[in-house]
């Protein structure tokens, strides 16, 4: 049975080979080939942070200014990533993965190569231009290629790629860093993107629905001023709990939140003659605003620690970045052997079997966190990250399954793209939270007499005691979660 869950501008018909109870090995090959490129340009993503004072060093430039090597990634993804349902649409699933994969090869040759910081920041912009493109380009694929009963296996790898490949990017910067060097890690990642878009351009197809609509050059500024706003605000309350800011944070967040009024009302608009930039009629779909709550909670909890975790291992513990890099390994192993398993358990029992416990472990991960001091055991650091790992990839599989399930096709390139631009924002989210959080209690402890160290561990108790105590509410909302129907129009049996 069939029922129609959202409206949604009309579209060709569904190409028989989705109809088919297998992948085709044409389109098994093309799965294949975006997750190998989403991967590795996720990867790239998280490798500053240990290259970071080796790029300080040679290019004599002080933590501030290198700060931007970041930051200017991730304000380009929040700026990209939600014209990309606009672009998809437009340039086809072939084109999209040759721009996206020629921005990123292109970026990371100039940053291998840049003489100066100017131009390396350059290049990590033209680097996260690809980035932003490659995410919703492979979810919208795998929801337009693989059958319903199958799409839980399917996005199970996709869950691979975006919760592993953040996690493994801090342990192989730290290991090429310390025996070839900061630039040696754009020379590695350089000759895979390369051959993924040589490959690809033979043999990736058009397989999604395409559409000529014009670009609204007003929704691209309101997007503009709106998601980069608000990523840059949200990440500036986190530095200026450590330092004074230049402009105060509100400012950038008051901007971004009235330019995201204006963006909404715009799309609402465009909408009715299907010329939105992003359309807003997947939150009708059912289940997509629930998945989406979900997932965002879970995905401030992650950045949260990706960012807090370091910290205590290596301020705290006093363990050098490439031990602390070496110690979230297993869980990173982890999480990636479980999506799989996880696809297929969801394609059995749908979310809510999956999801409920596994936010329940990631609160018990940021509980067994918040006990760690300067004395901890590195054994119990492994044991919260595994947990987290558990827990993470009991919770990613299902909940981007369900929220783009009830989607018609012509709307999985916009469901796509709001996914990825919410984990920006929440990324962004969870980085300022925790390290506010951190601040504050360390100089208080500090205050009272405390060494650096203990401050350290004492502010990250706080940051991971909050964090246990928001997915308690996160497993409230995951009572509401349901199996998305099959919408009509979708691959089905």
């Amino acid at each position: 049975m069939t029922a129609h869950t959202s409206e949604a501008p009309p579209g060709p018909s569904v190409p028989p080979e989705r109809d088919a109870d297998h992948l085709s090995r044409e389109h098994f090959v093309v799965i294949a080939l975006l997750l190998v490129s989403a991967f590795v340009v996720i990867l790239n993503e998280t490798t500053m942070g240990i290259a970071l004072p080796a790029i300080m060093d040679e290019l004599d430039i002080t933590p501030a200014v290198g700060q931007w090597l970041t930051t200017a990634f991730m304000l380009t993804m929040a700026v990209v990533i939600p014209t990309t349902g606009w672009l998809l649409q437009r340039l086809g699933t072939r084109g999209a993965f040759v721009l996206a994969m020629s921005l990123f090869s292109t970026g990371t040759l100039l940053a291998a190569l840049s003489p100066a910081f100017g131009l390396l920041v350059t290049a990590r912009v033209v680097q996260a231009t690809g980035t932003a493109i490659m995410m919703p380009l492979l979810m919208t694929t795998v929801m337009t290629l693989v059958p319903p009963r199958h799409r839980g296996r399917v996005m199970g790898n996709v869950s691979l790629v975006i919760a592993v490949a953040p996690a493994l990017g801090p342990t192989m910067s730290g290991a090429v860093t310390t025996s070839l060097g900061w630039r040696a890690v754009f020379w590695v990642v350089l000759p895979i993107a390369l051959t993924a878009l040589v490959v690809g351009a033979l043999m990736v197809r058009d397989v999604a629905t395409r559409a000529n609509n014009r670009l609204d050059p007003v929704s691209l500024v309101l997007s503009a001023f709106a998601f980069g706003g608000l990523v840059y605000g949200l990440t500036a309350f986190g530095e200026a709990a450590q330092h004074e800011m230049p402009v105060p944070p509100a400012v950038p967040v008051v901007v971004g939140v009235l330019a995201l009024g204006a963006f909404v009302w715009r799309q609402l608009v465009l909408q009715r003659t299907d010329a939105a930039l992003l359309d807003l009629r997947v939150f009708r779909a059912p289940g997509f605003t629930v998945g989406l709550s979900v997932m965002a909670v879970s995905m401030i909890a992650m950045f949260g620690m990706i960012i807090g975790l370091p910290l205590v291992l290596q301020e705290a513990m006093g363990l050098e970045p490439l031990a602390s890099g070496l110690i979230m390994l297993p869980g990173g192993l982890l999480m990636g052997l479980l999506g799989p398993v996880v696809g297929n358990l969801y394609d059995k029992v749908g979310p809510r079997p999956l999801v409920i416990p596994g936010l329940a472990a990631v609160g018990v991960s940021m509980v067994l966190f918040a006990t760690l001091t300067t004395s901890s055991p590195v054994w119990w650091v492994v044991l919260g990250h595994l947990v987290l790992s558990l827990g993470l990839a009991l919770v990613f599989t299902p909940t981007f399954t369900s929220a783009l399930g009830g989607l018609v096709p012509s709307l999985y390139s916009h469901g796509s793209a709001v996914i990825s631009t919410l984990q920006q924002l929440a990324g962004a989210a969870g980085t300022a939270l925790f390290v506010a959080l951190l601040t504050v209690r360390s100089v208080a402890l500090l205050d009272d007499g405390a060494s650096a160290a203990e401050a350290t561990a004492g502010g990250a108790e706080l940051g991971f005691t909050v964090a246990a105590v928001v997915m308690i509410g996160a497993i409230a909302v995951a009572t509401r979660l349901r199996r998305a129907p099959v919408v009509e129009g979708a691959a089905a049996h």
